[in-house]
């Protein structure tokens, strides 16, 4: 059955100000590129080609268009391997254009946050994430409903207040 949920590419095209992108998870189902990299596979980033992907020029043509795209993360400390490779590869999220905090859990607390991973677009519309117990996307949600957009709205402002810029994130 087809999905009704339309495509990421589509949401940020339609977006005229912001979107931002809370992610709560200390790991996510492994990619090739995470395998790689566990098995010591470095990227070079001076061969952008070897490493630039649609999403980094989807991401770098919406940041011409005027928006602003932040990403928040919360890790748990020590961080999980799978968190050490995103912060080695947010090197490309940057130079598309993003801007990029991390969170430890700790610094969470009293905080409400929602249960899922989001994309809020134009703090209008949220593309929410539902995954399997080992971090496969197993189904997105979309909403507009006011108090979800809210409660989302408001979580991601208080991580991002506390939340320290990557360049300044150590692992």
């Amino acid at each position: 059955m087809p999905s009704s949920v339309p495509n990421f590419a589509d949401l940020l095209g339609q977006c005229e100000r912001s979107a931002v992108h809370l992610e709560l998870r200390d790991s996510y189902a492994p990619t090739e590129r995470f395998e790689g990299w566990q098995r010591g596979e470095r990227i070079n980033w001076d061969d952008r080609e070897s490493w630039w992907h649609p999403y980094d020029q989807l991401i770098t043509d919406t940041v011409a268009r005027g928006v602003v795209i932040r990403r928040a993360r919360i890790v748990s400390e020590p961080v999980s391997e799978y968190i050490r490779w995103e912060h080695y590869v947010t090197h490309a999220n940057l130079t598309a254009g993003e801007e990029v905090r991390w969170l430890q859990r700790r610094r969470a607390t009293g905080i409400p946050l929602p249960a899922n991973d989001f994309w809020l677009f134009d703090g209008a519309l949220l593309r929410v994430h539902h995954f399997s117990g080992d971090g496969v996307v197993v189904e997105d949600e979309i909403t507009a409903d006011p108090e979800t957009v809210k409660l989302c709205t408001t979580a991601f402002e208080a991580v991002w207040e506390r939340a320290v810029p990557h360049h300044l994130y150590e692992i």
